[in-house]
């Protein structure tokens, strides 16, 4: 049990997410609860407009919580420093970059910000690990090249490096397959369970990509019209998680592959 309780990265009691006006509260999802262990990867699903982003962002401290409570290594988010934070917390948004005329080494090296002095001076730990953040990701080739020159692919590639250089017990990725194929769905999602397994990092991901989470993850954390559960794939598919997700008049899942299918 003590061991389990060291192991938890991020966890949620009764927290209550939504927005808050002087005169009127919207609430988008309530009682959840859940535990993120370290060197796990973890999807979170839901029908489009179920509220994942404004959990999302509830999670990373961008926008507060309605009531309950969120807790990074033990520790009220709330009463955690930005800087403290940026040492535990990295985030992957979907937002273009401002400037795509950095290097991928400048991008990268932008991960150490929380480490380095005001100037932002690197010192030999920091290059060391920017080094190794590039080799986990594979794109030691790429590091010259300008942020405009690459694909979408790259791109997010190059991204992830930057939060493995920030060096964090967590990764939160909103959506970090948009605008990619197929293929490039499936590379960037199994490179984010290598790196839970190489590093034993925490990563937590948002997607719509419920078929190729439900392969890949350790955890999923599924939200629904009226709750929100967290669990292993199997126990959720064993429970029928999934077959509520989506009306039953278009799509139906399988439990038995594991996917979901248009009726026809």
């Amino acid at each position: 049990m003590i061991e389990k309780k060291i192991n938890i990265i991020l966890q949620t009691e009764q927290l209550s997410i939504g927005y808050k006006t002087k005169k009127a509260e919207t609430v988008v999802a309530s009682n959840i609860n859940f535990e993120l262990h370290k060197g796990q990867l973890i999807g979170l699903v839901g029908a489009n407009g179920i509220g994942k982003s404004t959990l999302l962002r509830t999670l990373i401290k961008v926008q507060p919580e309605l009531s309950g409570s969120i807790k990074l290594n033990g520790i009220a988010l709330e009463s955690t420093s930005n800087l403290d934070l940026a040492k535990q917390l990295s985030i992957v948004l979907t937002e273009p970059l401002t400037s795509k005329n950095l290097s991928v080494y400048e991008l990268v090296a932008l991960g150490r910000h929380p480490y380095t002095n005001w100037i932002g001076n690197l010192a030999q730990v920091d290059t060391d690990i920017i080094n190794n953040a590039l080799e986990l990701i594979n794109i030691n080739d790429l590091k010259d090249k300008r942020c405009y020159e690459l694909s979408d692919g790259q791109l997010q590639k190059v991204m992830i490096a930057r939060a493995l250089a920030q060096d964090t017990d967590i990764i939160v990725l909103d959506e970090p397959t948009t605008h990619l194929d197929m293929y490039h769905k499936a590379y960037i999602l199994k490179l984010l369970q290598k790196l839970t397994k190489d590093t034993h990092k925490t990563i937590l991901f948002s997607s719509h990509e419920i078929d190729l989470a439900i392969q890949l993850c350790d955890t999923m954390i599924v939200m629904r019209k009226d709750d929100v559960v967290c669990d292993q794939p199997c126990n959720l598919i064993s429970e029928g998680v999934f077959e509520s997700l989506f009306p039953k008049d278009l799509i139906s899942f399988d439990d038995t592959t594991g996917s979901f299918r248009i009726k026809k």
